[in-house]
C-alpha cells in the first residue's frame, strides 16, 4: 500500500512539473499559456477563435488558453509569480502593471516586439505600459467614457445635443443636466460613482486637471489645483445644489443604473464605451439611445484611459516564442475582431481606421472621434497609487460626491494624507 501511495503522488508530482508555465515537451513542442480577462461572450469567442487559429498554423509552439478575472487579476497575478506559476502570457490593465514591472516580475518587451507593432501603436499609448527605461505590455484595447443618453428626452427637451466637434463644456453639461430634471422623480444625469477615483481623475484631463506632479529626480506628489476642481465640483453641484443628478445612484455600478436609465429615471449616465453592449442586449423594444462625447474643458475632450496590456512573464522560457503569438493576436485585422467582441476601441492605427469601427451605429463612430484624444491615466506610473485610492481618495470623494464634506476639506485629504502614503513608497 505505501509503494502504491508513492508512486501515485510520484505521478502527480511529475503531472504538475509537466503543467508548469511556459514548457517543452518530449516532442520539442513548446506549450505557452495564455491568460485572457475576455469575459463578454463575444470577446471570449473571438480570443479562443483566434488562438485556435495560432495554434492550427504553428504545431510546435502551441498556446493553452486560461480563463482568469478582472475582479481578482492582481492578487492571483501576485501569488502566481511569487509561487513561480504565472502565466506565460498575461491580460492586464496598464494601471495595475507598475508593481509587476518595477518587482521584476514581468519581461521587458522593448527589443522583443516588431517594428510594425511598435510603429502601429502611437506614442501616448505605449506611455502608459513604460516604466523606467522598459516597456512591459502591448497596450491594445481602450474605452473612453461617454454619455449614454435617451434620444426622446433629449429631443422633447430642445437642449443642444453635443458632438466630438461641438461637445458641451462642463458649465454647459451642468445647466443641460439641470434642464432635464431636478429631483421630482427624474433626474438629468445618474452619477455610478462606486469607484469614483479613476472616473474623476480620467475625466479631469479634459479641465486640466493633473493631480500628480513629478519632481526632476522623479519624486511624485499630490496638489489638488484649480484643474482639478472643475469635474468634481461639477458632479457635487449636480446632485446636492441642482438636484440635478440622483444621489441614490453615488454608490451604484455602471449596470446598476441601466434598469432606471430604461425606466425614465435618468436622461443620461456616464459609462465606459463597453457599456453599449448590456445596451444593446437590455434595453426595451423601443428604446432609442444615443452616444455623446463626454464634456469638454479647456484641454478639449482630453481624457485619460487606462488600456488593456499583453505583457509576458519574466519567467517565461520562451519570450521569443511569446512575442511572436502576439504579433500574431494583434495583426490589425485581429485587434479589430478584438475590439469587436469587446465593445471597445483598438489602440493600433491600422486597426481604428477599419469601416466596421466607424459606423453610426451603436455610437461607433463617436468613439473612434475620441480616440485621438485618449491620453494615459493620471495614476498611470505612480507607485502606491492603489493604497492612495482606496484609503484615501475614494472615501474622500465618496463623502464629498453625498455632500457630508466640504471642497476645503477635500483638498486637505487629497493631498496631506495622500502625499504621507505615497511618500512611503518613494524613499
Amino acid at each position: 500500500m505505501r509503494i502504491r501511495l508513492l508512486v501515485a503522488a510520484l505521478a502527480v508530482v511529475l503531472l504538475l512539473a509537466g503543467c508548469s508555465s511556459g514548457g517543452t515537451r518530449d516532442d520539442g513542442r513548446i506549450t505557452l499559456r495564455f491568460q485572457s480577462l475576455a469575459w463578454q461572450e463575444e470577446s471570449v469567442e473571438a480570443n479562443k477563435e483566434l488562438v485556435a487559429e495560432w495554434n492550427a498554423r504553428h504545431p510546435d509552439v502551441q498556446v493553452e488558453y486560461v480563463q482568469g478575472s478582472w475582479d481578482s487579476v492582481h492578487d492571483q497575478l501576485l501569488t502566481s509569480f511569487e509561487g513561480g506559476e504565472a502565466p506565460d502570457i498575461i491580460h492586464d490593465a496598464s494601471d495595475d502593471l507598475a508593481d509587476f514591472a518595477y518587482g521584476g516580475y514581468l519581461a521587458d518587451l522593448t527589443g522583443l516586439l516588431p517594428a510594425r507593432l511598435k510603429s502601429d501603436i502611437p506614442e501616448r499609448s505605449w506611455q502608459t505600459t513604460t516604466f523606467g527605461d522598459g516597456i512591459y505590455g502591448v497596450p491594445f484595447l481602450q474605452e473612453p467614457r461617454v454619455l449614454i443618453a435617451n434620444t426622446t428626452w433629449l429631443k422633447k427637451s430642445g437642449v443642444r445635443i453635443p458632438t466630438p466637434e461641438r461637445p458641451w463644456s462642463w458649465a454647459e453639461f451642468r445647466a443641460v443636466t439641470k434642464e432635464l430634471g431636478s429631483g421630482e422623480g427624474t433626474y438629468g444625469i445618474a452619477w455610478p460613482l462606486k469607484e469614483p477615483v479613476s472616473a474623476t481623475l480620467n475625466l479631469s484631463l479634459s479641465a486640466g486637471g493633473e493631480l500628480f506632479h513629478r519632481d526632476p529626480d522623479g519624486k511624485v506628489t499630490v496638489r489638488f489645483g484649480e484643474g482639478d476642481e472643475i469635474v468634481p465640483r461639477t458632479i457635487h453641484d449636480q446632485v446636492n445644489t441642482d438636484h440635478s443628478a440622483s444621489p441614490t445612484t453615488l454608490g451604484s455600478g455602471g449596470s446598476d443604473t441601466l434598469p432606471g436609465f430604461f425606466g425614465g429615471r435618468y436622461a443620461m449616465v456616464p459609462l465606459g464605451f463597453s457599456y453599449r453592449q448590456q445596451i444593446v442586449q437590455q434595453a426595451p423594444e423601443g428604446f432609442d439611445w444615443t452616444v455623446l462625447p463626454a464634456p469638454a474643458g479647456p484641454e478639449g475632450l482630453a481624457q485619460g484611459v487606462s488600456p488593456q496590456t499583453l505583457s509576458i512573464a519574466e519567467d517565461c522560457p520562451h519570450k521569443k516564442e511569446a512575442a511572436a503569438f502576439l504579433d500574431f493576436l494583434l495583426q490589425p485585422r485581429n485587434m479589430v475582431r478584438l475590439a469587436l467582441g469587446d465593445w471597445m476601441l483598438p489602440t493600433g492605427t491600422e486597426a481604428l481606421a477599419d469601416p466596421a469601427l466607424r459606423t453610426a451605429e451603436h455610437g461607433w463612430a463617436t468613439g473612434t472621434a475620441l480616440a485621438a484624444h485618449l491620453r494615459p491615466a493620471p495614476a498611470q506610473t505612480v507607485r502606491g497609487y492603489p493604497e492612495w485610492k482606496d484609503k484615501v481618495a475614494t472615501p474622500a470623494l465618496q463623502e464629498y460626491y453625498s455632500g457630508a464634506i466640504g471642497l476645503d476639506e477635500l483638498r486637505h485629504r487629497i493631498e496631506e494624507d495622500g502625499n504621507l502614503v505615497l511618500a512611503r513608497y518613494q524613499r
